[in-house]
């Protein structure tokens, strides 16, 4: 059985991580979805309520589970016994960044940790989570970045009314 872990903040999740893993679902018979707990971070949203989010945008996905976890990425796929690190790439600038993160988790977890990237289809290119929460709190409209149920979630913690 082949799995894999595609791990990030989703602070909050857009219609392009959703566009991941619905493909990385397609390729692997098991995805976890992990939700970075990172300390160094302040996230408008929980570990729990981003857990919370992912579980409803992806209760049609049967092979998906959606958890959380902290510290070294390495560490948590040792745990849980997968080899593969699913990345979203929109950019150039994303893929320097996410291949040296690739090469040191390929490192630290001693070759067996590998890392495959799926570029976001193009009408999500230009989304970013910070994008979202920025337009968002100026009360813009983010219905085409994200599901209606999270955009209302983040219209709620700015305090915005729609």
């Amino acid at each position: 059985m082949k799995a894999a872990i595609y791990p990030g903040s989703f602070d909050p999740v857009t219609y392009g991580h959703l566009d991941v893993i619905r493909r990385a679902a397609d390729i692997f018979d098991e995805l976890t979805i992990s939700v970075l707990n990172n300390v160094k971070k302040t996230p408008l949203f929980s570990v729990g309520e981003r857990v919370k989010i992912l579980k409803e945008a992806t209760k049609d996905l049967k092979n998906v589970t959606v958890e959380s976890f902290s510290g070294l990425l390495v560490d948590y796929a040792k745990e849980k016994n997968i080899h593969v690190v699913v990345r979203g790439l929109r950019a150039i600038t994303d893929f320097e960044y996410e291949l040296q993160n690739a090469q040191t988790n390929r490192l630290l977890s001693g070759e067996k940790l590998d890392t495959m990237f799926l570029t976001t289809s193009l009408e999500y290119a230009y989304l970013s989570s910070t994008t979202v929460k920025e337009i968002a709190s100026f009360g813009g409209d983010i219905s085409a970045c994200v599901p209606e149920f999270v955009a209302d979630e983040i219209y709620k913690k700015y305090g915005v009314t729609k």
